[in-house]
């Protein structure tokens, strides 16, 4: 079932979207859907996602296994 739903944006940043959009042949309420959309996917990928800095220290341990995830816990841990 298809909701109406308003949001309030700057006008300029709505007739970007709009340009856009008439580039390749979506609607604004498409574009905000489909990105609605993926808003789950991101943070069901979250947990196996590599940070930037994770992924600039690959190579530098080249005999070490890196466990990508205990290095982000760890980061987390140091900034909380």
């Amino acid at each position: 079932m298809q909701t109406k739903l308003t949001l309030r944006l700057d006008a300029e940043l709505i007739e970007k979207a709009k340009r856009y959009g008439k580039r390749t042949g979506r609607s604004v309420s498409q574009m905000v859907a489909d990105y609605f959309a993926l808003l789950e996917q991101d943070l069901a990928d979250e947990d196996d996602a590599v940070t930037p800095i994770v992924a600039s220290m690959r190579g530098s341990l080249r005999e070490v296994e890196v466990d990508a995830r205990a290095v982000r816990r760890e980061m987390l841990e140091k900034r909380l």
